[in-house]
């Protein structure tokens, strides 16, 4: 028996009148409040699988970490989150687009979206989708008052009377063992305080032992700490004890994956986190977790995910504490880092093959394999266990693995490039940066100064881009590292280029060009001459240093094909075609374009097919070919309307200006 199966009847039937109150002008918001271990989450989730029918786009699903022990998750965070369930991407950099896309996205959708643990009004409110047809419902120990002035609708949760509190009881140990001990039983629930958590714990502990009378476990905890009863002001002494009570009876391996779980700084668990914190088998620590499970000692989560109740963890970490040697502590907290860093290499090697790593040291070299064997599973698991892989790089830093943390960071690259957590991105190669030089490995160095940089430049801050970036060139000249050295160059040009210094980013990029062609390495000199040619594009005349932009672009394309870069290579197709478009070569300019499109296309890269649908409705309207125009920058505006409201309101605008031109014969522009 679990909290999560408590009966809330009248809390549903109240729930059901709030949602029937909604206002038809704004999407419904509930905020369900209560105390630690009341239900919150167990109610609103039986809840809203109750009114699903109403919401047919889908449900979504977010623990805002409200009194997590390392504190809140950010907006941009858990919008990332549902953005990218929603197949949006890429996300924006700031919060205030990253909220304005989540708006544009959903207004329409009839979602339900659920936000757990709560902390603050500021931490939902970015939170609020578009439209008026879906439901939020945010839980929170706290009454978040400050939503009332967006229309929410509050429900406080209170403790379970009586007559509840002895059904949780029956239903744990029979009606009859309740029947026979009433009074006894009226003393357990008047400990218990009405908490269902509490319920719960003293229900398994009796269930246990069914010869034990209800009296023990009265007398035991009325000793020592003092009442459950202390939790309706969210006291711990109480629930520790009872916690205490379900723990003296786990069998010894049970009880040691409980202590040794709690240890670790991850925030969720899986089965293979369970095997190697305790050296098991796989199948034997899957077993353990349901013994937890069945105790209600850890929250079954989703498929192959666990974590602990906050105050469950607390108790969990003082048993480890007091039970575990310090060299025990050590080496589990070293097992797990390790498996970390070797499931992340090998989802690092699914998702970027070619992609040159550092090396990888491992004092417990793991044996257990990864839970994913190809790409799509890799990325997920990435992204599922993104809190948990920073939060072991930040344990490793801490413990002094300096070699373990920043290998760790740079095992994380697809997760940061493809998926783009800024806040994430940026911090863990601070962290890892840290580590690289207090470990003396100034390659390692070199590694995070320029994947932090790039970082940096993603998340919109180019000034700080090119502080790493000079740091990166300054520690590759040192090292005699050539290509190292193209690249910090390399990202300066870009850097500046972002930052509007194009004279200063043309020099830089010529750099780069001069370094990588000395050093071999063509396909980082043609990366540079697209960027030269898109400045070009954006310059008088669409030339840059007295050469037309299409020449820069034929020739990266072309280096790019003959490396095997398939991608890059379209993308230079693209800017070419576009700039033949500019030259008045307008139909090979086109099928250019549409070349380009089929490949990003098959690659799934939205972004991209949004761009040259722009690019083509912009060569029809300079063309005066009106409904062909009109066709392409529609396409392009539901393209990044999924992505980028800013892009789909320049398309509403050229599309606004068209509507009021009528279409011309064009002329035959230059013969081809």
């Amino acid at each position: 028996m679990s909290a999560h199966f408590t009966d809330r009847v009248p809390d549903l039937a109240m729930l059901n009148g709030l949602l029937a109150r909604r206002q038809e002008e704004s999407t419904p918001l509930v905020v369900v409040s209560g105390p630690a271990g009341i239900g919150k989450t167990s109610l609103v989730t039986r809840w809203l699988r109750n009114t699903a029918e109403e919401f047919p786009d889908g449900q979504l699903y977010a623990d805002l970490r409200g009194h997590s022990f390392d504190g809140p998750a950010s907006p941009s965070d858990i919008l990332g989150q549902f953005l990218r369930a929603l197949g949006t991407g890429p996300i924006p950099a700031s919060l205030a687009e990253q909220t304005a896309l989540w708006r544009s996205v959903t207004a329409g959708l009839r979602i339900s979206v659920m936000l757990d643990n709560a902390f603050s009004a500021a931490q939902v409110r970015p939170l609020l989708p578009g439209g008026h047809s879906g439901l939020i419902v945010a839980t929170s120990r706290h009454r978040l008052t400050g939503l009332r002035a967006d229309g929410a609708l509050y429900h406080q949760l209170g403790l379970l009377d009586a007559d509840a509190a002895e059904e949780v009881l029956s239903r744990g140990v029979g009606a009859e063992r309740v029947r026979s001990e009433a009074r006894e039983t009226r003393e357990l629930i008047d400990l218990c305080g009405g908490l269902p958590l509490a319920l719960c714990l003293a229900s398994a502990r009796l269930a246990s032992r069914p010869r034990q009378p209800v009296r023990s476990l009265v007398e035991a905890l009325t000793q020592g700490q003092g009442r459950l009863a202390a939790l309706t002001i969210e006291g711990e002494s109480s629930v520790n004890h009872a916690l205490d009570e379900s723990y003296a009876v786990l069998a010894d391996d049970a009880a040691r994956l409980y202590r040794r779980l709690a240890l670790l700084p991850a925030r969720s668990m899986e089965s293979r986190v369970a095997a190697v914190a305790c050296v098991i088998p796989l199948a034997e620590a899957e077993r353990l977790l349901d013994v937890l499970v069945e105790a209600n000692l850890v929250e079954d989560i989703g498929p192959d995910s666990y974590r602990f109740h906050d105050l469950v963890r607390l108790h969990a970490q003082g048993r480890g504490q007091d039970e575990e040697r310090p060299e025990v502590r050590a080496e589990v907290l070293r097992r797990v880092c390790d498996w970390y860093l070797a499931t992340a290499t090998q989802a690092q090697q699914c998702l970027s093959p070619i992609q040159l790593t550092l090396r990888r040291d491992y004092e417990f070299r793991p044996e257990l394999p990864g839970p994913f064997t190809e790409a799509s599973g890799a990325l997920t698991w990435l992204e599922t266990r993104r809190l948990d892989l920073l939060a072991a790089v930040r344990a490793a830093y801490d413990e002094g693995w300096d070699d373990l943390s920043w290998q760790l960071v740079d095992a994380l690259w697809p997760l940061f490039h493809r998926l783009r957590y800024h806040d994430l991105w940026l911090e863990a190669h601070e962290i890892g940066l840290r580590a690289a030089r207090r470990s003396g490995d100034r390659a390692a160095e070199r590694q995070m100064l320029n994947s932090g940089a790039i970082g940096f430049g993603v998340a919109g801050r180019a000034d700080d881009a090119i502080t790493w970036f000079s740091w990166s060139l300054d520690a590759a000249r040192e090292a005699g590292d050539a290509r190292d050295e193209g690249q910090a160059l390399h990202g300066l040009g870009s850097a500046h280029r972002q930052a509007g210094r194009l004279r200063v980013a043309g020099d830089f990029l010529h750099r780069a060009i001069d370094t990588w062609e000395k050093a071999g390495y063509v396909r980082g000199a043609a990366l540079s001459r697209i960027v030269l040619g898109e400045m070009a594009l954006e310059s008088e005349g669409e030339r840059w240093d007295d050469r037309r932009a299409a020449e820069f672009f034929e020739r990266a394309r072309t280096t790019l094909l003959d490396v095997g870069d398939p991608y890059d290579a379209a993308r230079a197709l693209a800017f070419h075609g576009r700039a033949r478009v500019l030259e008045g070569a307008y139909e090979a300019g086109t099928r250019e374009l549409r070349e380009a499109l089929v490949v990003f296309e098959d690659a799934g890269a939205t972004p991209w097919q949004a761009r040259i649908w722009e690019m083509l409705g912009r060569g029809a309207v300079e063309h005066a070919e009106v409904p062909v125009a009109r066709d392409c920058l529609v396409r392009a505006q539901e393209l990044y309307a999924r992505q980028s409201p800013a892009d789909a309101a320049r398309m509403e605008v050229l599309l606004v200006g068209l509507a009021a031109k009528p279409a011309e014969p064009r002329d035959g522009g230059v013969a081809e």
